[in-house]
């Protein structure tokens, strides 16, 4: 009978779990579709068109990948930027975007699918924020389990934030990056909970796609570190962190110098040093565990001594090394936009052009309404579940969540960071909420087996308590054959884990009306969550900035389309070899759409060129033409705002 009992439960078991694993897999189908459409606002009110500045070099570099191949595409001198100067494509820009977005143009022609370069990029954004939806579910799953997952990736699905950087038309590096960052940051979870080299080398090419598409994959190389850390000061190293980590930066580093833009950088510049620090480290404790197991009390004080005193004079040697490596740098090896990340003050000193976009600049509170909503209320709950239990999956989000405020305060732009962590804790607190609140009304519900259960285990957590203890008082008094007693010792602790496990849900169990009440508040808050996320998908983030629109008093809508105006008529009238002047924030829109030779663009690497245009277009007419003529300018481009009385009658 019991046998029986015993297969019949296991069976319900496993039907159980395969109708929850199936019901997952068809919740996170929706949830892309929600990720996918909810971007596409853009593309219904205006047309598919390339939003901003950037995403325009990134669309032309596309362009000229698909048309000409990856060889030319890295040998690709640019003689329409920067004249008369020019630029290196290939070794001056993240080719993670261009490659993807190359990769499934290739694919979907491959395949009779004859879409245009233009249609795929896009459309690659909203694509990969379903890609970014389904990495945050598999990292919040290792961390706190599938309700937590889902529940984090439908918010990611949805947080303004993202979404301002994810728009059907937003083709730039964020559009790739942001999964690659979850993703990367979901392996080494992996690799840590389960000790398998197979998902540490997944971890180096997740990294190394990361390296491809972003410049923000410093912020990974130094928060893997700083984890680490954390966990061999706090007396939590094992063989599993030791797997998750070395593989990552002795293949990840030789990966990243694969990467032209980056190239010795990922082993001459201090945004890498923490790494290569805490691999030492590393090496030295797994010595001395190693060393522990093997030698003897005595010999291992010896043998401590010994690794203590030669480790100080291999730090001490490759300190001196780094620091006769960056002396010679006036930013000591780290780079500006770093250097404005440690000290905020920094770019309004020395790099004016840096401090003067308005995304370098620091966030206001209302921001933060603005980007994550009410999930700026639900992170501390959510790292307060991380500390119960704490582990090392739970800890690592925790370091996550503050490193990435700490930055998002100094960078409104890195408010996309802060996106991802604050939807995982968000996710881990309502998943804790609603697992709190279900099983208090399922324990309260008249008739329901919660509530004879749970009268079962408050009735006999006494009695087994008290079997438990005469057990222990017999064990002391009565001898037993060793392979009974080892048995023995071996059923008490799975006793008295069921017994504690049954006393803390016992005690967690809240009032019946508190649960309801507390369910319908936040049922309510999600709402409105999706109401205020739909409004920045529709409004706050679906106009293009090279279509403007404004509202007469009667209502009417008005549609500027100036701009594209403007590059057609320079590239239908104009020679081809004649150059254009404007401000740097239109270079690449000017060489994309008009394909003219332009000044200075926003890649920003020169200051002297950008100080030189300008000069000219602060300057009386007489010298800025002088100054224009020097560089060979025929056509300049004035932006400027205006009134339309029209508009306003």
């Amino acid at each position: 009978m019991a046998d029986g009992e015993s297969s019949k439960e296991a069976t319900a078991r496993t039907l159980r779990n395969a109708f929850g694993n199936v019901l997952s897999f068809f919740i996170l189908l929706l949830i892309g579709v929600l990720a996918f459409s909810i971007r596409l606002f853009s593309v219904i009110k205006y047309e598919s068109v390339i939003h901003e500045f950037d995403p325009y070099f990134n669309y032309r570099v596309t362009q000229f990948l698909t048309k000409n191949g990856i060889y030319d595409f890295w040998n690709w001198f640019d003689d329409r930027t920067w004249y008369p100067l020019g630029r290196v494509i290939g070794g001056t820009v993240y080719p993670g975007l261009t490659l993807t977005a190359g990769t499934l143009w290739w694919l979907l022609n491959s395949l009779n699918i004859p879409l245009s370069v233009e249609t795929v990029c896009v459309f690659t954004a909203p694509v990969f924020s379903a890609f970014a939806s389904w990495a945050t579910y598999l990292l919040t799953k290792e961390v706190k389990g599938t309700g937590a997952g889902l529940t984090a990736a439908v918010l990611l699905a949805m947080v303004p934030s993202y979404i301002s950087r994810s728009v059907a038309g937003s083709y730039d590096n964020e559009a790739v990056a942001i999964f690659a960052l979850i993703f990367t940051f979901y392996l080494y979870i992996k690799t840590l909970n389960t000790g398998s080299l197979f998902y540490a080398t997944l971890n180096a090419l997740a990294y190394f796609y990361m390296v491809c598409s972003w410049g923000g994959y410093t912020f990974i190389i130094n928060l893997i570190p700083m984890h680490v850390l954390l966990c061999i000061v706090t007396g939590r190293f094992s063989s599993r962190l030791y797997i998750a980590y070395a593989p990552l930066v002795v293949l990840g580093t030789l990966l990243a110098a694969l990467v032209p833009v980056v190239g010795f950088n990922a082993v001459m510049t201090s945004e890498h040093f923490a790494s290569f620090l805490v691999f030492i480290i590393i090496h030295v404790v797994a010595l001395v565990y190693h060393v522990k197991g093997n030698l003897s009390p005595r010999m291992f004080k010896v043998a401590v001594t010994l690794v203590v005193s030669v480790g100080l004079v291999v730090c001490c040697a490759m300190i001196a090394v780094l620091i006769a490596l960056v002396a010679s740098s006036p930013t000591k090896g780290w780079s500006g936009r770093s250097l404005s990340l440690l000290d905020p003050t920094y770019a309004s000193k020395y790099i004016p052009i840096i401090a003067s976009v308005s995304e370098h600049q620091p966030p206001t509170w209302p921001s933060y309404f603005m980007d994550i909503n009410v999930l700026a209320f639900l992170v501390p709950a959510g790292i307060i579940a991380c500390f119960l239990p704490l582990s090392d999956a739970s800890s690592f989000v925790v370091l996550y969540i503050v490193m990435s405020v700490y930055f998002s305060g100094v960078m409104v732009r890195l408010m996309l960071v802060l996106a991802p962590a604050a939807c995982i804790m968000s996710g881990i607190a309502l998943s804790e909420a609603f697992n709190v609140l279900t099983r208090s009304i399922k324990f309260q519900l008249p008739g329901s087996s919660g509530t004879s259960q749970s009268r079962d285990a408050s009735l006999n957590t006494d009695g087994e308590q008290n079997d438990i203890a005469k057990t222990e008082k017999m064990d002391e008094t009565v001898k037993e054959r060793p392979s009974k007693k080892n048995r023995k010792k071996e059923k008490e602790p799975v006793e008295k884990a069921s017994i504690r496990s049954r006393i803390e849900k016992r005690l967690l169990v809240l009032p019946l009306e508190a649960s309801v009440i507390a369910i319908i508040l936040l049922v309510l808050l999600g709402a409105f969550y999706v109401v205020h996320c739909v409004w920045a998908a529709a409004e706050a983030y679906s106009a293009p900035s090279i279509v403007l629109t404004t509202y007469s008093r009667d209502g009417g809508l008005h549609v500027f389309d100036d701009f594209r105006e403007a590059y057609a008529w320079l590239s239908h009238n104009t020679e081809v070899d004649d150059k254009v002047a404007s401000w740097w924030d239109y270079g690449y829109q000017t060489t994309a759409m008009a394909n003219r030779t332009v000044i200075v663009d926003n890649n920003t690497w020169n200051n002297t060129h950008i100080a030189t245009v300008g000069t000219a277009m602060s300057s009386p007419e007489k010298a800025a033409w002088e100054i224009f003529n020097s560089l060979d300018v025929k056509y300049v481009l004035v932006v400027f705002g205006g009134l339309f009385p029209s508009l306003h009658a």
